[in-house]
């Protein structure tokens, strides 16, 4: 059986970036997402970098079925999970009782119940191969944020999620949690129905430039990776902020 490094949310942004960072690394890699021709264009990126053509399994990972679905296709391919990236998610901006309910719970599930579905699911393949699990959080994750409660509160979750398992699986298996801080992607487009957000403005990091710190401090085993001085500062002293004043920051940010 081939090892593969599986990276959800690879059709664009981060996700794709990381993508080129494994392949550049001479990893197998099995991209997934919902878009089977944005990966297609990726694997195509990767196949003229002279690595090998990765591949593609095009899964709804909000759909509880995806796991089992993915989990399949690998079996198929006689393929097993070395390293995971779960980098799959979004957000939605907007008071939480006028944002569609539907909507808000779909982020809940692709957030955190795929995430760790899949975790649990590939753990055994990954700890038998000494691999690791990089989860993709945010900075959203060291405060709450009014205006994108549910975004704030999963990534939260998978931070808390990483650092605890991190710890259970020392020498083990690598664990790390990636937290960017606003990564010019689409990501702002489809959390504001098209529109910018106030904490784009402040963007200092590049895709690129998160993928490639995040890839290499994965290989070391760190714990969690904050790309960029502003974003390491700002996650430094957010726990020492006044809750009222940062849950007033927050607010005004995600407008």
């Amino acid at each position: 059986m081939s090892n593969v490094t599986v990276i959800t949310g690879a059709s664009g942004g981060i996700g794709e970036e990381i993508a080129y960072c494994a392949a550049k690394a001479g990893r197998k890699l099995v991209l997934v997402a919902r878009s089977a021709d944005k990966m297609k264009a990726v694997a195509d990126k990767i196949t003229a970098l002279g690595a090998p053509t990765p591949e593609i399994v095009a899964l709804d990972l909000g759909d509880p079925t995806s796991g089992e679905a993915l989990a399949s296709a690998l079996k198929e391919k006689n393929l097993k999970v070395f390293e995971l990236v779960n980098n799959a998610g979004y957000g939605l901006t907007g008071p939480i009782e006028k944002l569609d309910r539907a909507d808000q719970v779909g982020m809940v599930d692709l957030n955190m119940r795929a995430l760790t579905d899949l975790t649990l699911r590939f753990l055994p393949e990954i700890i038998e191969n000494k691999g690791g699990v990089m989860n993709v959080a945010s900075t959203a994750a060291f405060q709450p944020g009014p205006n994108m409660a549910i975004y704030y509160a999963s990534k939260a979750y998978v931070l808390s999620f990483s650092e605890a398992i991190w710890f259970e699986l020392k020498g083990r298996a690598r664990v790390t949690c990636l937290c960017p801080g606003p990564v010019p992607t689409g990501f702002a487009a489809r959390a504001n129905k098209g529109g910018s957000l106030r904490l784009m403005k402040l963007s200092m990091t590049s895709a690129e430039f998160v993928a490639s710190k995040g890839w290499d401090r994965f290989q070391r085993g760190q714990r969690v990776v904050v790309p960029g001085v502003l974003n390491e500062i700002t996650t430094m002293f957010a726990p020492l902020t006044p809750k009222a004043l940062l849950l007033w920051i927050a607010s005004r940010l995600s407008r």
